[in-house]
Parts: structure tokens; sequence; C-alpha cells
């Protein structure tokens, strides 16, 4: 039965799709988050017929993503998803951390309706922008019945909140899939392939996410590699550090100059996860680390969440 929601919100946060250069040949040097929500969605005529919403939640660079912007984003994408006409969202989003995001809002609203997130490698004002194909794409998805789940559409590519992450750091398909299994699905001009199941899981709910963000635990992510010196640990745990990720060697090794120290932090009460520095894979053999199967980045957010539940 066709559903009666037939609204598709979009929401923008800024990031490269929304990017400016002086230059259509200058791939790097532009000024992310230039650009309105609303001016991409016009710049792709193939929209014009559908019923959208637009809404400007922030116009930030990814990089400089907080803690802050975070919460207003989940609370709002919940409140449109708790809208009986909305049939689901899409939010535009700049790259650098939009596997931290997507990780994110899965893991607070794990909405049943499709929450898309889309990106571009590339300003809008390139020759070669690929924003407003991966726009169209992630509208796609987001109005394909069944799809549920927060999930991310770049590069013709539809990718699982869960398991994103950014591999490359110039081609136009620069998302991977963590996990082996690869892609949930593609999008074949306007029509979604789909490959496996869509994301599902327990919602901890928005209000999880405290709208001050220093009232967000303080939780930090440390690479084990050569030569590694304790002393920036130390440093952190003298100030306060409240959790730790270990971004270990291959399969969840850790240079012998931090393994006194990371102990000294278990000791006070600190909790430390451990997952890999590598890409692809996860810590085999360790059914005890929470983080085993996670990037560090995701594991850290899981760290900060898991925190907050047992305030």
């Amino acid at each position: 039965m066709q559903s009666a929601a037939q609204t598709l919100v979009i929401i923008g946060t800024g990031g490269t799709i929304a990017g400016a250069s002086g230059r259509a040949t200058d791939n790097v040097g532009y000024k992310a988050g230039s650009l309105s929500v609303e001016s991409l969605v016009g710049a792709v005529p193939a929209l014009a017929a559908k019923q959208l919403e637009a809404e400007q939640l922030a116009q930030l660079d990814s990089k400089d993503m907080d803690h802050a912007t975070w919460a207003r984003l989940a609370r709002r994408v919940r409140e449109h998803l708790d809208r009986p006409e909305v049939r689901g969202i899409v939010i535009t989003h700049g790259t650098d951390t939009l596997e931290e995001t997507a990780y994110l809002l899965q893991r607070v609203l794990a909405p049943e309706k499709p929450v898309v997130l889309t990106a571009a490698m590339r300003p809008a004002t390139a020759i070669q922008a690929d924003g407003p194909q991966n726009l169209l794409d992630a509208v796609a998805v987001a109005e394909t019945e069944g799809v549920r789940g927060v999930v991310a559409v770049v590069a013709g590519q539809v990718l699982s909140g869960l398991e994103l992450r950014k591999t490359h750091t110039y081609r136009l398909d620069a998302f991977e899939a963590g996990a082996d299994a690869g892609p949930l699905g593609v999008v074949e001009e306007g029509v979604v392939r789909r490959l496996r199941d869509w994301p599902q899981g327990e919602a901890l709910g928005a209000g999880v996410l405290p709208e001050d963000a220093s009232r967000w635990p303080w939780v930090e992510v440390l690479a084990s590699h050569a030569g590694a010196d304790a002393r920036s640990l130390e440093a952190w745990r003298a100030a306060g550090l409240q959790g730790l990720v270990l971004a270990c060697t291959g399969n969840g090794t850790l240079n012998q100059a931090l393994e006194a120290p990371v102990q000294a932090l278990k000791d006070a009460g600190v909790p430390v996860w451990r997952t890999t520095r590598c890409a692809q894979g996860r810590i085999v053999g360790a059914n005890d680390e929470p983080a085993a199967a996670l990037s560090p980045w995701a594991a850290r957010i899981e760290l900060m969440l898991t925190l907050l539940q047992s305030r």
C-alpha cells in the first residue's frame, strides 16, 4: 500500500556540497558552507516537481562539527520524523565528519523512516561538481518504499550509517563501508537496488544528547605508533579525561610505552576501549572489547553515548 507520507525534508548543515570557490577549476581552495540548502535544491531541476521542504540548521565546514550542533540536529530530525506527512529526511553535510554524524544519528534515533546523509567531494562551483547528483540520488533513496535507518548516499552507493568510512582525500568515490559486506545498495538512474538489509537498532533517544556542549563527556582518541610517547596521555589523565579510545596497530596491539599509563587510567576508573587504526577489518579474537569492530571515530561516539546513559 502506498504511504500517505509524501513530504521529504532537506536539512542543510554546510560542507563542501555547499562550498564555493572563485575559480571553477579550484577543487580544494574553496570555502565550505557558502551556499544555502535552498540553492542546492534549486540547482537540481529534477527536484522541482517533488514535495520538498528545505531547512538550514547550520552552515559549517564539517571539520568543525561540534556536540551542540549534533544535539540540535538529532532533535530536529526526530521532530520531522514524528510528522505523519514526512516520508523521510535528507541531510546535506560535509565529508570530513560525515561518518561520525551518521553513526551518532543511527544510534540515537534508529529511525523507522529513512534519514539519508549526502555530501560532495567537489564544491558547488566546480566543473565536475558531484553534489547535485548525490543530492538527487539521496532524494531517490529517501522516497523509496521500505528504506529505513540512517544511511549515506555518495557516488551512487548507499552505505550504512554504522559502517561508513571516508577512505580517500580527493576522489569522488571517497567513501566505503568498513564492514566486509560492502554497501547496502546502489542508485542506478534514480532506482535503488538493495544489496543488504537496512540499518536497525534500538533508539537511545535524542534526549540523551545534552544541548549544553560542556555536559558531554570528554573522550579522546589516541593512536599507537612507532616511538609512542605517553606524555600526552598522562597530561589528559591529569586534566580529567573521562574516556579513551585507543586506535591500535594491526589486530589491536599497543606500543609498550603506553601500557603502564593506560593501566593507570583504568585503575582510576576511566574506561579505555581498543579498536584498530586499520581502515578495514576488526580486532579478531577480542570478544570482550566493545569497540573491536568499530572505527576509532565511531568508537569515540559509542563510548560517549555509554557515559551519557550511565549518568
